[in-house]
């Protein structure tokens, strides 16, 4: 393999990825017709995102200890099976509870993938180029957004709700025979770390607050993100049938944005994690007054998935740097903190929204999220720094 060249693996982590994002994202484009099908408000149906993602964080530190001493493609293969039977029942679900214990179950998958694959991903590629390996397996993440979320959406406003998952059913077969063909079978011929070696490592202070930058950065472009659909056609004044192309704008900031991360991550990690969340609060409290208008809420909309997505790489990276004696947990993890701040900001959308705080004022609450995961970010890299200085003085 040849340092330039992108290894094949890296595009069936990027199948994988693509069809757990479409899962992930969907109900965003879904969300009037689920509430309309199955008789509930829009805020309680937005808080079946919020029952994924506190699957994905209870999951990934469970499954991954579970699964640690498993050969990693038996993993990533076991964990799709689960993801499509999880969306065959939402396929299925004729009652919210249903679906909610569906979207459950599809998200156990989720942490553990993006985590194991995440350690695949940087074990293919040379050193300087570990970070960009991150952000190419989470470009099917990004192009769930730009297209399998707008298909989907488009799906369910033509066939009904149902379809979409029907189709991400599909995608979550084909996931796993992209696996089996193009993952390599390897073989960890070093000693296996020790559960409190593992525990110890994710306990440490720089782990947990990378992990709570982790939390509040990202947990802004949910508040807002959660409840797209509603802000389009009750704030901007869109038609219904303008959702799927806006959603399509965002996914194409997404996936310009998530190789950005990458690169800039790979150039400098500190500058990237702190750059890149500045320039997501930027984007969220410009969002405020932008969406009053058609053509500044699609540009801010596509701004927000470029800047959402550019914070990806680095904090997962910055993880990883962080807890290098335990990597498949602490990136599990890191994983389980984006959907925990996921769940955190649908969370805060839906609390807002039911009491009578208005759809316009997600935006302001989102950007305050977000200050908060920068003023972390700032703390992890002065604590970083810190350490390293007293290492350098006792090494004088």
């Amino acid at each position: 393999m040849t340092p330039s060249r992108t290894p094949p693996a890296l595009y069936a982590l990027a199948v994988g990825a693509f069809g757990i994002g479409t899962t992930e994202f969907v109900i965003m484009g879904l969300l009037q017709q689920v509430s309309a099908s199955l008789g509930v408000s829009i805020a309680s149906a937005g808080l079946l995102i919020s029952g994924y993602a506190f699957g994905v964080f209870v999951g990934a530190p469970a499954i991954t200890l579970a699964t640690r001493r498993l050969p990693r493609k038996a993993v990533l293969l076991g964990l799709m099976a689960i993801f499509t039977l999880g969306n065959l029942a939402c396929a299925v679900a004729t009652s919210y509870v249903a679906l909610m214990a569906a979207r459950v179950l599809a998200s156990l998958a989720h942490g553990t993938f993006f985590g194991v694959g995440s350690v695949v991903a940087t074990s293919l590629v040379p050193e300087q180029r570990k970070a960009s390996a991150i952000a190419t397996m989470f470009n099917g993440l990004a192009l769930a957004t730009l297209i399998g979320v707008p298909a989907c959406a488009w799906l369910g406003l033509h066939f009904g709700w149902h379809a979409a998952f029907w189709a991400i059913t599909a995608i979550g077969m084909l996931a796993m025979a992209a696996l089996a063909m193009l993952l390599p079978n390897t073989h960890d011929d070093t000693a296996p770390v020790s559960l409190g070696t593992e525990l110890r490592a994710i306990a440490g202070a720089p782990v947990l607050v990378g992990l709570a930058t982790t939390v509040f950065g990202f947990a802004g472009v949910f508040v807002v993100y959660t409840f797209i659909q509603p802000l389009l056609t009750r704030v901007t004044g869109f038609g219904g049938a303008m959702v799927s192309p806006v959603l399509l704008v965002f996914g194409l900031g997404m996936a310009i944005g998530n190789p950005l991360g990458g690169k800039l991550a790979d150039r400098s990690l500190s500058n990237a994690l702190v750059g890149t969340l500045a320039a997501l609060a930027v984007v969220l409290v410009v969002f405020g007054f932008a969406m009053h208008a058609r053509w500044t809420m699609v540009l801010f909309t596509g701004l927000l998935g470029m800047a959402m997505f550019a914070t990806v790489a680095p904090l997962q990276m910055w993880i990883l740097r962080r807890a290098s004696a335990a990597p498949s947990l602490a990136s599990s993890l890191n994983i389980g903190a984006f959907n925990l701040a996921n769940a955190l900001g649908a969370w805060l959308g839906s609390e807002a929204v039911a009491r009578g705080a208005g759809l316009a004022t997600l935006p302001w609450i989102a950007a305050l999220m977000t200050v908060v995961g920068i003023a972390l970010a700032a703390w992890a890299l002065r604590g970083h720094r810190a350490s390293q200085a007293s290492v350098l003085c006792t090494q004088a």
